[in-house]
């Protein structure tokens, strides 16, 4: 039995029915970039959509021909044989509007312009992530998803696609996820935004005009963030206070191997991530908050759900912890959803949901046992 998908490619779905955001834009056309995994049965009933989270994207699972070390961001959960089983499933990936790895975004070209859109690209929520995915649905025939999941901000999409669209999914998988950020959590992305939005080289939002990359805001926001996904555990058993020559240099340069690893992620992100996006994303994060129309009462906010439900969270998980995910559960189960919970002891943070973790993977292969039992 082969455990991975095997080379992939990336497709392109064009929109030319306007899209209206929650604040009030509208973009007239757009692209959303996906991948498939698996095949899709003749009654398109098998299909899983999977939802990225903060800096992910289309590419989960597999590889890419031109590049035999691209595994896909989830490549561990997803394939013949894994949790998540190619063999039983459709599955897909997208990368939302927004995004920079192909959908619509502000890198994008502006048709009305001619030039990127830049800082005009319209700020963009959850819900608005899942209405343009329902569309993208629409596209193959699926009227019900056997299941939709996401980890992070993913989970926080999976949740709103049981609130937008109760009756167009059976099955909710929320990993490492929360019904709303903490003061906290926006607090550490209002900080990240602020040092994109400082730097120099930012010009307000349209650098691409400039020729140049605010890397040094988006190289700060990538450290900072990196930090919050991290256990203390983890860095000390990775990392411990390990000097990178052996010795102290009494100066500002690199010292330290965590100061070193933190430098390496922020400069290979700032390589590869648009801060526009950057920017977007962690505001997305920050106004996902199902409850606030109903004064602040979560039970009422998850009355629409219908789906059944797995829940999982993470023990060192800081930033999105445990008893966030359990305020889920209880909400679900004031509105009598089925619901089944997970809490996974793990040494690795928020980071622990792209982690082959045998007991974690072993519970979303149980669940997702179910979920082809209900096909």
């Amino acid at each position: 039995m082969n455990d991975s998908v095997g080379i992939v490619s990336a497709q392109c779905a064009t929109f030319d029915t306007p899209l209206q955001f929650r604040s009030g834009a509208i973009l007239p056309r757009y692209e959303l970039v996906y991948e498939t995994y698996g095949t899709l049965n003749a009654d398109k009933t098998n299909a899983v959509l999977i939802c990225h989270a903060l800096s992910g994207h289309h590419h989960v699972a597999g590889r890419h021909s031109d590049d035999p070390k691209s595994a896909g961001w989830w490549d561990n959960m997803i394939g013949p044989g894994k949790p998540i089983d190619t063999d039983k499933f459709f599955v897909i990936g997208l990368n939302n509007l927004g995004g920079c790895h192909g959908s619509t975004g502000p890198s994008s070209t502006n048709p009305e312009t001619g030039k990127p859109y830049g800082a005009s690209f319209p700020m963009v929520t959850v819900e608005d992530w899942v209405k343009s995915q329902a569309r993208l649905a629409d596209m193959f025939g699926i009227r019900q998803f056997a299941a939709v999941v996401g980890g992070s901000l993913g989970g926080m999409q999976a949740l709103q696609w049981s609130l937008s669209y109760p009756e167009r999914l059976r099955h909710a998988l929320v990993i490492a996820a929360a019904p709303r950020l903490t003061a906290e959590n926006i607090a550490f992305n209002d900080v990240a935004r602020n040092a994109i939005l400082t730097d120099p080289d930012f010009h307000g939002g349209n650098f691409y005009e400039h020729g140049v990359v605010p890397s040094r805001g988006l190289r700060l926001a990538r450290m900072l963030g990196h930090i919050t996904y991290l256990s203390d555990d983890a860095m000390a058993d990775k990392f411990g206070r390990s000097l990178r020559s052996g010795k102290l240099g009494y100066n500002y340069d690199i010292e330290f191997e965590i100061e070193s690893y933190l430098r390496y992620q922020g400069d290979k992100f700032a390589k590869s991530f648009d801060a526009n996006t950057y920017l977007l994303m962690t505001k997305a994060l920050d106004y996902f908050d199902p409850s606030r129309e109903y004064d602040d009462d979560l039970n009422k906010a998850f009355a629409p759900a219908q789906a059944n439900f797995l829940v999982v969270s993470f023990t060192t998980d800081w930033r999105f912890a445990p008893e966030r995910s359990r305020a889920i559960v209880k909400a679900l189960l004031h509105n009598r959803r089925n619901v089944s919970y997970a809490e996974i002891s793990s040494t690795h943070g928020h980071d622990s949901f792209l982690m082959q973790h045998e007991h974690y993977h072993d519970v979303m292969r149980a669940y997702m046992a179910r979920v082809e039992a209900s096909l």
